[in-house]
């Protein structure tokens, strides 16, 4: 399985899009927000459970992080342009922080408390006057106010989509800001606002905010940026002064003195670099090496240990995504055939030692994943929308092809070629042509040599349906840039799918982000039925209606074949160095790693 390529800005997504269900009760105050249900904790918690508020303080922590970039030029995470570092989010708090172990829960942070009108048209949120930049500095409504206008009008193009319905921020006082929303959509706006990052209105009078740079910016967070080394290593320091340290929120929390993240050109350096203790700890994505190359002596003699943590998150959506936008794409029945040629169950047993499952859903591991025949409410949802959907959205939920493992299915070969002919792709002396002589071509863009080992035996199969196949390996940098300008024909993403879905699945699939540069869009998925669906996740007042909704949308997006599938696996592999300690109780949904663990070294 591989990483997400996830920015700081997905990160604010996933946090932005939770919030408790609108009524039209009276506007009352609260010390956090959830979305279909009463918040776990009181309001006099005094730690998250999965915290020890007794951890010490001290040491350090390395890793490769889990964004799959393998470089950065920029400290600048919330911009189109340039690649920004791992972990800067370090640098910023927001108004709300989730709760790890709760599907869809925020507690106070820069806000001691929040007020949702009674109809949903806007939130207030109250700042405490402790809250405090980095340098000191009073953080106020107006650099709330501020963040929020930059952010929507010069941020990265996810913000201006993720912010559409917010009409305006205002400063009431000093003290208190206050968002109005506009639409019928506002289930997630007040927490779409609330982990929005929150930015120095003074530290950017004299600053451009839409450049790259590498000066280190002012953030309100729990570490600074330390030192770094451009597209090798970026260390930040642990803020000794940090105004939020003994808020309930973070309790035990940041307990590392030091976290440095190293950067490697490719994960065959990476691993060798992690056996020789140049970093910590690394979480393993490639089967292969997980069953094959951690048998290295300090793996035998226990000082690096071995571990995989549960997921119990939806397993996200990994696949090769078909890049749309281009014509020979546009055909469903070529989608389908390609993923016909695609030999899951030969790929896991030679290369993955069976240890994944083929994905089928979007919303794997979910109760959001679409199964059999439609219910009854699906179907009716489905119909309701009066607008056309794929012929097999009514029918049984699409399952990917199952082979006989051989490696070239010949009935799975068979019928893609069968629909490749249908699609008006026929063989002309070995070669699959058009009615204008073109072959029809398919290129995998990658910037990993060890992705290429799973590619490569899919390209000799689309080659035996007379297919000019082939991979292009590119450089980071390079790669990243081709993605944001939607110049390829297929690759490989991940996206992160979370328990209570809503905005973020608009930059996924919506139409409004199919032909923004730097989307996430990456398939160019523009479907009336799969925005109206994905509005009426976003719109749902009650977890069993988002279900049946996320089903209903599943069922959709399968029948179209916008990707080909992958693999998963409910768990995280990690390995470390036999260097820290943690608390008793893992966060159900997070792994935990960076903010609740310690060095064993600090509590001696």
């Amino acid at each position: 399985m591989i990483p997400t390529r996830a920015t700081a800005v997905l990160a604010v997504i996933v946090l932005c899009t939770l919030v408790r269900p609108v009524s039209l009760a009276a506007a009352e105050r609260s010390y956090g927000l959830s979305a279909f249900g009463d918040l776990a904790l009181p309001g006099d918690f005094q730690s998250f459970a999965y915290a020890n508020p007794d951890a010490p303080k001290g040491g350090s922590l390395s890793l490769i992080g889990w964004g799959g970039v393998t470089t950065f030029n920029s400290l600048n995470n919330y911009i189109l342009k340039g690649d920004a570092a791992q972990g800067l989010e370090l640098l910023f708090d927001s108004l709300m922080t989730r709760a790890a172990d709760e599907p869809d829960a925020v507690y106070g942070l820069i806000a001691e408390s929040a007020e949702v009108a009674g109809d949903g048209k806007s939130a207030t949120f109250y700042l405490r006057p402790e809250a405090k930049f980095s340098d000191g500095t009073q953080i106020t409504a107006d650099d709330v106010v501020f963040s929020f206008d930059i952010l929507k009008e010069k941020g990265h193009p996810l913000f201006l989509q993720m912010l559409r319905d917010v009409e305006k921020a205002e400063a009431i006082d000093p003290r208190t800001v206050r968002y109005t929303f506009k639409g019928e959509l506002v289930r997630d706006l007040p927490l779409t606002v609330a982990g929005l990052p929150v930015l120095s209105k003074a530290y950017y009078s004299n600053k451009a905010f839409d450049q790259t740079t590498l000066e280190p910016p002012l953030g309100s967070g729990p570490y600074l940026v330390d030192k770094f080394q451009q597209g090798r290593n970026i260390t930040y320091r642990r803020n000794p002064d940090y105004w939020a340290k003994d808020l309930p929120v973070n309790k035990g929390r940041w307990n590392f003195d030091t976290i440095r993240y190293e950067y490697f050109r490719d994960r065959t350096a990476g691993m060798e670099a992690f056996k020789a203790g140049t970093y910590d700890l690394r979480e393993e994505f490639t089967s292969k090496v997980w069953a094959t190359e951690y048998d290295f002596p300090a793996v035998r003699d226990g000082r690096v240990k071995k571990e995989t943590l549960p997921d119990e998150t939806p397993s996200g959506t990994q696949g090769f995504f078909i890049n749309t936008r281009r014509e020979k794409f546009q055909d469903p029945r070529v989608r389908e055939a390609l993923s016909l040629a695609f030999d899951f169950e030969w790929t896991n047993r030679n290369m993955f030692y069976s240890l994944y499952d083929r994905t089928q859903s979007y919303f794997e591991n979910s109760p959001m994943k679409a199964e059999g025949e439609p219910t009854e409410a699906e179907r009716a949802l489905i119909e309701s929308l009066g607008l056309p959907v794929p012929e097999g959205a009514l029918g049984p939920a699409v399952l990917p092809p199952v082979s006989d493992g051989s490696g070239r299915d010949r009935a799975s070969l068979q019928k893609a070629s069968k629909l490749l002919d249908e699609a008006g792709w026929r063989v002309k002396d070995r070669k699959r042509v058009n009615g204008n002589g073109e072959q029809l071509s398919v290129e995998f863009l990658t910037f990993e040599p060890t992705f290429e080992r799973i590619i490569a035996p899919y390209v000799k199969n689309l080659s035996l349906l007379g297919i000019d196949a082939r991979i292009r390996r590119v450089d980071p940098a390079q790669y990243q840039q081709r993605l944001k300008d939607f110049d390829f024909d297929i690759t490989t993403q991940r996206y992160g799918m979370r328990l209570t879905p809503g905005v973020e699945l608009r930059s996924y699939f919506g139409s409004e982000s199919a032909n923004v540069p730097g989307s996430l869009n990456l398939a160019g998925i523009s479907d009336p039925a799969v925005d109206a669906l994905i509005g009426k996740i976003v719109a749902a007042k009650s977890r069993e209606e988002m279900y049946t909704a996320a089903r209903a949308l599943d069922r959709v997006l399968r029948a179209s074949y916008y990707w080909v599938p992958h693999w998963s696996k409910a768990s995280h592999t990690i390995a470390y160095w036999d260097k820290f300690a943690r608390p008793d109780t893992k966060p159900k949904y997070d792994r935990g790693i960076l903010d609740t663990w310690w060095s064993k070294a600090a509590q001696n």
